[in-house]
């Protein structure tokens, strides 16, 4: 017998980035735990090849197009779905990029405006957009996907870095706006999680090998991992958590090295 503390039966649930990795594992997750899934990227042939996965795993989920870099694809997204459920009930900012590495001074115009717009300000966008509807139904959940790049310094993640500092600044700023109404704001900060995302990392084997060393658990994380802390934080038992950015590292950023 599953526990009504974990289970999310009922709601309504948008995941953004979730074609693939840990967008992809929340998405399963949340279906198995009962919500109705609607799951969004900018590609659509790769939102049909996900909502196809996760039917043949015996979860309905349906999908949106859209670029998170548009305010207008944004706005549409928050209205199809409450076109569609008329309510939401559970928001999982997942969608990310990083198309800078390097020093901060070396990010171009272009570097900076695409990884503000689509990391933080399409994550203000849509919980404007779609809050308020939470809130007068009674109260939900929003999951902001930060990273650990946004609690220390990066010799070629800083842009990256900032954003994700910010995004977890927003969770506590939003937090407090609609606690009052019984919204939470969390945020989660992964390490390294084996997806095609970190890639660049964890097929560098220097790289890697010196992160190992680092990172008491001694591997790296996998997308459920993740899954199971989002589910979590949008289901009962997670009722009195706001405000919170949680990281899931395997103890990277509190290890010593030894």
């Amino acid at each position: 017998m599953s526990s009504q503390l974990f289970s999310l039966a009922g709601k309504v649930a948008l995941i953004t980035g979730a074609t693939r990795g840990i967008g992809l594992a929340i998405a399963r997750e949340y279906a198995r735990a009962g919500a109705r899934v609607v799951i969004s990227s900018e590609n659509a042939e790769h939102c049909q090849q996900a909502v196809s996965l996760l039917a043949d795993e015996g979860f309905e989920v349906s999908a949106v197009v859209a670029d998170l870099s548009q305010q207008v694809q944004v706005d549409s997204l928050a209205s199809a779905v409450l076109e569609r459920f008329g309510r939401i009930d559970a928001l999982v900012c997942n969608a990310g990029v990083a198309p800078h590495m390097g020093a901060l001074a070396s990010a171009s115009a272009a570097d900076w405006e695409l990884t503000m717009t689509v990391n933080l300000r399409s994550a203000l966008w849509l919980t404007s957009a779609m809050l308020p509807n939470m809130a007068a139904q009674g109260g939900g959940s929003v999951v902001l996907m930060a990273s650990i790049a946004g609690v220390r310094g990066n010799k070629g993640l800083g842009l990256y870095g900032l954003s994700k500092a910010a995004l977890a600044q927003l969770a506590r700023n939003l937090a407090v706006e609609w606690g009052p109404r019984n919204v939470r704001v969390n945020a989660i900060s992964p390490g390294v999680i084996a997806t095609e995302f970190a890639r660049p990392l964890t097929d560098n084997p220097e790289v890697m090998s010196k992160r190992i060393a680092l990172t008491p658990l001694r591997r790296v994380g996998i997308p459920d991992e993740i899954a199971a802390l989002a589910v979590l934080l949008a289901a009962p038992g997670g009722a009195f958590i706001t405000g919170q950015n949680l990281l899931v590292d395997g103890g990277t950023t509190i290890g010593d090295g030894n």
